[in-house]
């Protein structure tokens, strides 16, 4: 209950320094969809339309929205009003994640309590409490999938294990519902259903076959596909889609391998014998026979495929060569090694000892465990995102390693003088040998720390546990370190402190989704890249172009080829397409990093994969990208270039004493004299961050601008940060 409530405790530094708010960009989506869901009730959200977002197409939400955290807060909600409990929605979505948390930690302690005992099952718990990792998805406000799909995950993963070594059909039962809620949670559930038959086919290939593998196995693959069937945004792909194919596979094997089994036992050994390769000939025969024909179906079927997130994780060069918008998002990218640290700490360095000691021994519940994290450390190595799915294993795995050192420390510690000096013989070691094999210790392998050997001297073991003390103390202060600074800060309001310490807030976007919402018509379409489109939906109620879900790649590969185009040519493709104001993100006059300018190229990767006109060398300048005088000319030429620098020459001169100075770049911008014809700009945001220009009805004779309508707001000039 401790470390629960430590768990919960630790993600409440957002709300205590800043304010209840939600996070990032996708769990704005999942916040506006529980609203609706709280409104109109669990049946209407499957048949929602809305028209709010992909002009002109819109979105069906029940269909392709993974619903697992949306009924999870609505569920709270309900529960929490029906007991007479006043809650506003916002606020269950703001702690939904840190209340998993501690339930992940419990289902932390469940499962390395079932492979390893209960000393281990608490240090694990311990260690998932604080993870960097988890707390990095799970912080108070950040209202997205994995907050609650890491807790279904491991909780799966336990009931696996519970069935695997009980050979109860109630646990596997018990898991196969456990993992709709991982589908209905998370993407993620894919990695489940590919670990689940690799464990199977271990088990199966190293003589550990026995009847409860097959109980905890077969019916989880049975019901749990047919239960994933039964969500909308997964449907068919349950049986379709080649990350399916691995369970079905093992499935076939496994039956195979147990009617082998059969025979043997049924025939007489002389007649199994003689029978063998008869028996072993038709049963090869016959899986080669379905595997050809499976094969052949993924040939030529066109509804049998990968999708090209999976690709990218068996090919990590698949989505910088071919899907582009998979690519462009940092999550995606390959992890650099300092993260691992700064995401595991001191996990990452338990893990191998921990990795080693499930040797020891060596059954079917520690070998599923030992394949989990072989697996995990791969997928992390390949999208930094992934780093999710290792840090359960990881802090299981440094649950090991530290319970079973605590307990050859502790063994020292307490060992009499007599015992720490003399060694027993081999006679009174054979004599304490027990008549029956006992549970396997990790230390035993290790010469002078066996059961029947000397203990660890006194002395070595106080230094060693005070050592253990230093790491468990640099754990918890790194972690605690990690949530209040560097996790906890939500994207959407920044901070940072001047050099006499004071803090400075930068609540620009909130100012410019404000504009949008109160001085826009309902009716307005607003056109910006796909990251901003599902905050502009939820917080200025305007309908937008694209937005972060990313299903329809035209539809964003149009948005990057307006942006790179002349200013005429792109108000041409908007006006094509309704829209009527242009939001960009430009944090060249305080510094913010994250700005479309740095985005632009992904722009232009997208566009030209679709818009064959569109070329990344024309937007290169000599030596690479830049925006000083040395840049391409199609990027000065360009809307986004445009819509960024506008009047920003003079008013860089007030901050940084240079005309047109670009605090990001840290260049003097190439084009002073930015002039628009066909677009007008209504709002600039106090630290220019959020530019809104409307898109006019035709062009600006003489290049001036006419005066903007009695809805519009007025151009706003900022004051220096």
């Amino acid at each position: 209950m401790a470390i629960c409530v430590m768990a919960f405790s630790l993600r409440l530094f957002s709300v205590v320094k800043y304010e209840s708010v939600i996070h990032e960009f996708d769990p704005y989506f999942n916040f506006r969809v529980t609203i609706y869901l709280t409104k109109e009730g669990f049946y209407n959200l499957w048949n929602w339309f809305d028209d709010r977002t992909w002009y002109p197409l819109g979105r069906v939400v029940g269909g392709t929205v993974y619903p697992g955290l949306i009924w999870t807060a609505g569920v709270i909600f309900k529960v929490l009003h029906a007991l007479n409990i006043p809650i506003n929605v916002q606020e269950v979505c703001v702690f939904t994640a840190p209340l998993f948390s501690a339930f992940c930690s419990l289902a932390a302690y469940l499962l390395v309590k079932e492979i390893r005992g209960q000393g281990a099952g608490l240090t694990a718990a311990a260690f998932m409490a604080m993870v960097p990792s988890y707390i990095s998805r799970s912080v108070a406000g950040s209202f997205d999938n994995e907050g609650v799909a890491i807790f279904a995950l491991v909780f799966v993963f336990f009931l696996y294990v519970k069935a695997l070594n009980t050979g109860s059909l109630a646990w596997s039962s018990a898991a196969a519902l456990a993992y709709l809620y991982m589908v209905a949670s998370w993407g993620g559930y894919s990695f489940i259903i590919n670990l689940l038959p690799i464990h199977c086919l271990a088990s199966i290939f190293t003589g550990r076959l026995t009847a409860k593998l097959y109980i905890a196995y077969a019916p989880l693959i049975v019901l749990g596909t047919l239960e994933a069937a039964s969500i909308p945004v997964v449907g068919f792909n349950a049986v379709l889609m080649s990350e399916h194919f691995g369970a079905f596979f093992a499935f076939g094997i496994l039956h195979a391998a147990l009617a082998i089994r059969y025979i043997k036992d049924i025939l007489p050994v002389k007649a199994y014998n003689a029978a063998k390769t008869l028996v072993l000939t038709c049963g090869v025969l016959l899986m080669s026979g379905i595997l050809l024909l499976v094969l052949f179906y993924v040939m030529s079927s066109p509804t049998f495929g990968w999708t090209g997130r999976s690709l990218s994780l068996l090919d990590p060069t698949y989505a910088s060569k071919y899907i582009p918008i998979i690519a462009s998002v940092s999550e995606h990218q390959p992890p650099a090694w300092p993260s691992y640290f700064t995401d595991l700490q001191a996990a990452s360095i338990l893990m191998p000892a921990g990795l080693i000691a499930l040797f020891w021994p060596l059954t079917p519940a520690s070998l599923f465990l030992i394949l989990y994290a072989c697996t995990a450390v791969y997928f992390s190595g390949v999208m930094v995102r992934l780093m999710l799915v290792l840090a359960p294993a990881a802090c299981c795995l440094a649950g090991v390693a530290l319970h079973e050192a605590l307990a050859a420390l502790f063994k020292g510690v307490h060992a009499s003088p007599k015992e720490q000096e003399s060694k027993p013989s081999k006679e009174d070691a054979k004599a304490k040998k027990p008549s029956k094999p006992t549970k396997a210790s990790f230390w035993s392998i290790v010469p002078g720390f066996s059961e029947t050997g000397r203990p660890i001297p006194r002395d070595a073991a106080w230094v060693g546990l005070a050592g253990l003390a230093f790491v468990a103390v640099f754990y918890t202060w790194h972690s605690i370190w990690v949530s209040a600074e560097m996790y906890s800060a939500p994207s959407i309001v920044m901070q940072t402190r001047g050099g006499d310490g004071s803090i400075h807030i930068f609540d620009d976007f909130r100012e410019g989704y404000s504009w949008l919402r109160y001085n826009t018509p309902e009716d307005a379409i607003v056109a910006s890249w796909w990251d901003y489109g599902y905050q502009t939906t939820a917080m200025a109620n305007r309908t937008v172009l694209v937005d972060n879900n990313t299903w329809n790649n035209t539809h964003i590969a149009t948005v990057g080829r307006a942006m790179a185009s002349p200013e005429k040519q792109a108000w041409e493709i908007y006006r094509a397409l309704d829209v009527t104001h242009v939001l960009v993100i430009f944090g060249g006059f305080i510094g913010y990093p994250s700005d479309d300018i740095n985005k632009f190229l992904w722009m232009v990767r997208i566009g030209g994969g679709v818009f064959p006109d569109i070329k990344e060398k024309d937007f290169l300048g000599e030596g690479g990208y830049r925006v000083d005088s040395k840049a391409g000319k199609a990027l000065l030429d360009c809307l986004m270039y445009k819509l960024s620098y506008y009047r920003y020459a003079e008013a860089s001169l007030m901050t940084t004493g240079q005309l047109g100075f670009d605090r990001v770049r840290n260049v003097q911008i190439g084009k002073m004299d930015v002039s628009l014809e066909y677009f007008e700009e209504v709002f600039t945001s106090e630290h220019w961050m959020v530019r809104i220009y409307r898109v006019l009805d035709k062009p600006a004779r003489d290049g001036k601008l006419p005066n903007p309508r009695s809805t519009r707001g007025k151009p706003r000039k900022s004051s220096p940060s």
